[in-house]
C-alpha cells in the first residue's frame, strides 16, 4: 500500500494539463477562480477513475476514430496551451483567458487529458496489495489517490497564486514560461508514443 501511495504522488505530481492549468488559474484569478476551476479538475478526474474502473474508457478508446479524435483535441488544446506558456508576456502566465475558467472547463480538460487516463489506469491495473480482497483493493485505491490529489492540486494552485504576487525579473518570467511550455511538450509527446506505441 505504501509503494501504491508513493506511485500515486510521483505521477500526479510531475506537470501535466491538470497541475499546470490549476496553477496558471491561480495565477490569474486568485484563490476563488482556483478552487472553483480545481474542483472541476477533482470531478473530472474521478469521472475517468469511474471510466477506467468500469471499462468504459477501454471500450471507447478500442474505437479507432473515436481514439483519433481525442487525441487530436487533447494533442491541439496541449500545444495551444504550451505554446501561449512558451510566448506570454512580461507577466508569469500558465494559461490565459479572459474569463476565469469554471467547474466546466475542469470537467472538459479532464476529458480529453491523456495523463488523466494514463495514470489512472496505471494506478489501477498495477501495484497489487489486496489479491485475495479486490473490492478493498479498489475502495482504498480511489481514497489514497484522491487523498493525495487534494493537496497535490492546491499546492500547484498555491505555487500559481505565489508567482503571481512576486516581483520577478523579466528573464526569470521568461524561464519559468519556457520551462513550462517544455514540461507542457513533454505531455504531447508521451501522449503521441502511448498511443501510437499501443497501436503497433
Amino acid at each position: 500500500m505504501l509503494t501504491f501511495a508513493a506511485a500515486v504522488i510521483l505521477l500526479i505530481i510531475t506537470p501535466g494539463p491538470g497541475v499546470l492549468s490549476i496553477a496558471g488559474v491561480g495565477a490569474a484569478y486568485g484563490w476563488r477562480g482556483g478552487l472553483r476551476y480545481g474542483a472541476g479538475l477533482f470531478l473530472g478526474t474521478n469521472c475517468v477513475l469511474v471510466a477506467v474502473v468500469t471499462g468504459l474508457a477501454a471500450i471507447i478508446l478500442s474505437v479507432p476514430a473515436v481514439r483519433t479524435v481525442l487525441m487530436v483535441a487533447s494533442v491541439a488544446y496541449l500545444v495551444y496551451l504550451a505554446a501561449r506558456i512558451a510566448f506570454a508576456g512580461s507577466r508569469i502566465a500558465f494559461i490565459e483567458a479572459k474569463t476565469a475558467p469554471g467547474v466546466r472547463s475542469g470537467l472538459l480538460l479532464q476529458a480529453i487529458n491523456p495523463k488523466a487516463y494514463a495514470v489512472n489506469t496505471a494506478l489501477l491495473t498495477g501495484f497489487s496489495y489486496a489479491a485475495g480482497s479486490p473490492a478493498f483493493e479498489l475502495t482504498t485505491k480511489i481514497l489514497i489517490m484522491n487523498a493525495i490529489w487534494l493537496p497535490i492540486h492546491l499546492g500547484w494552485l498555491w505555487a500559481g497564486v505565489t508567482l503571481n504576487r512576486l516581483n520577478l525579473s523579466y528573464r526569470t518570467q521568461r524561464l519559468i514560461n519556457y520551462g513550462m511550455a517544455t514540461a507542457m511538450l513533454a505531455v504531447v509527446a508521451m501522449a503521441l508514443v502511448s498511443t501510437f506505441g499501443g497501436a503497433q
